[in-house]
């Protein structure tokens, strides 16, 4: 009958003891569970479990023992029992602690160990032939019932369960420690990537630029940069981010001219489920995704007058609500905005708000049109070119004319117009060079009509002396070389038609 009770507890223990090394990845807390349901069950005094760190075992979790008495728990390879039951990896056996000199009693935790009759019982924690670490526990003489060799079975049994959940514990480990390094990998890439010297310019224009965003990244100021659609400013406003203190925070970019004003609000502060027809459940908006990080807005001119009071607070008091919601949510973000439209006119038409266009420009950077940096084109070509080539395999090269051409066109659609069209050029070229031909037919045509300008700018001054000289001989020889009547003929005064004879050098032969 005692047989069958001991085994039911046993049993009953080993169950609790499965449930709670899975029912979270908290191994330490899952760990004191099952401490504390040995006590409970089993009759142990106190328990410890220790894991293997190199040639070191420490205690993580234990019963019985203060926390002081737990950080004491450090024991070498070899070291005292606990210490050789890790480094032999076989279950040692304490008939009586107060008896054994091997026992160090390093936590403290058994001031009476000369009068308490203790056993201590030390099992390895062990995965396949691998040794994660150690279980002991304390059993006192007057309450054994059952031999050693049925503690130690049973003892078995749960370090083989502990050491399963050790060990998909230390893979999960080195996972999340892989993953946080690729993260910081990638972050030290586009860190690098998106510093301002990457960003291609040797003008005067740019040089500006750069010492601007240098400045301005390390201070909490609002940045506004200006410019024509395609001058880079997103690539300046990772810049700012990456060379500033919120480097390890979320860069989020959102364009306010992408979206339907009615879209506007729930993307930018996000909604409550049930909030509007669709909205299936709770979303975060742009602010709340960029909390202790950047937020570039792109196109900021575009944004309906009816929101500039809510972006203007976010600025302000750094909270907004959802749409739908009433919790005021608190957010530590830096903006950076964009806009390619003059905003003092907007402001004084009444379609920018004025309190929030001098929240916005504190700290404004201009950049410069292509066209007023044309010195910078070889480098950009050069840039794009070596890109495209590797994108596409192909290792195309472009002609001096080509490249002409290149810095003799207006680019109205700046450094973006100037990247799709080499990429066109890679793209469409037949051979290892491309040619004029390759180019899209309306930096064509702005070649020629630019050439034909230039030689019409060329031959028109000698076009309307060689028109002049021809009509002022026909008058003279109309009138019998009496320039007062030629004068008169021609609709200038005497002193004029003297001078232009001397200027031709005419005479009557």
């Amino acid at each position: 009958m005692q047989k069958n009770y001991n085994r039911t507890i046993e049993l009953t223990a080993l169950y609790e003891i499965s449930k709670l090394l899975g029912s979270s990845l908290n191994l330490r807390q899952n760990l004191r569970g099952v401490m504390r349901v040995l006590s409970e069950y089993l009759d142990m005094k106190r328990g410890t479990v220790s894991l293997r760190s190199n040639n070191e075992v420490s205690i993580i979790a234990a019963h019985g023992m203060s926390e002081e008495e737990i950080k004491r728990g450090r024991y070498k390879l070899g070291e005292g029992i606990i210490g050789r039951v890790a480094k032999l990896g076989a279950p040692i056996v304490i008939p009586n602690i107060g008896e054994e000199p091997l026992f160090l009693n390093k936590t403290g935790a058994r001031q009476m160990i000369r009068k308490e009759n203790i056993a201590f019982i030390c099992v390895p924690i062990k995965f396949k032939n691998e040794t994660l670490g150690v279980l002991s526990v304390d059993r006192l003489f007057g309450s054994k019932t059952v031999s050693f060799e049925e503690d130690v079975r049973l003892l078995k049994i749960i370090s083989s369960l502990m050491a399963q959940s050790v060990k998909l514990h230390h893979e999960l480990e080195k996972e999340r420690e892989a993953f946080l390094e690729e993260k910081e990998r990638l972050r030290q890439q586009l860190k690098s990537r998106y510093k301002v010297e990457n960003i291609i310019g040797q003008s005067d224009n740019m040089q500006e630029v750069f010492e601007a965003v240098h400045r301005v990244a390390p201070s909490k100021a609002n940045v506004l940069l200006r410019g024509e659609s395609g001058t880079g400013k997103e690539l300046v406003a990772k810049a700012i981010h990456f060379m500033s203190l919120r480097a390890k925070g979320p860069f989020i970019k959102f364009n306010c001219a992408s979206i339907p004003e009615g879209l506007l609000e729930s993307e930018l502060f996000g909604h409550e489920k049930g909030s509007f027809t669709g909205a299936m459940a709770m979303s975060k908006g742009r602010f709340e995704l960029a909390d202790s990080g950047t937020i570039f807005l792109d196109e900021i001119g575009d944004l309906p007058l009816t929101l500039q009071p809510k972006i203007l607070r976010v600025l302000q008091e750094k909270e907004f609500e959802r749409v739908g919601g009433e919790k005021t949510i608190k957010v530590d973000i830096r903006l950076v905005a964009a806009t390619s439209r003059n905003l003092e006119d907007f402001v004084k038409e009444g379609k920018f708000r004025e309190d929030l266009y001098y929240r916005l420009n504190v700290v404004p950077i201009y950049l410069p049109a292509l066209r007023d940096r044309r010195e910078d084109i070889p480098m950009l070509q050069e840039f794009f070119l070596r890109k495209y080539n590797r994108e596409n395999a192909k290792s195309v090269e472009i002609i001096p004319e080509v490249l002409n051409i290149l810095m003799n066109y207006d680019w109205p659609g700046n450094v973006r117009e100037l990247e799709n069209t080499i990429e066109r050029l890679v793209v469409m070229s037949k051979g290892r060079t491309a040619g004029k031909s390759d180019l899209p037919i309306n930096i064509r045509d702005h070649s020629f009509k630019a050439k034909f300008a230039a030689q019409l700018k060329d031959a028109l001054p000698s076009t309307i002396e060689d028109i002049e000289k021809t009509r002022l001989i026909e008058a003279l020889t109309r009138t019998d070389w009496n320039q007062a009547k030629a004068a008169r003929a021609l609709g200038i005064t005497p002193r004029q038609i003297g001078y232009k004879i001397r200027k031709y050098e005419l005479s009557q032969s």
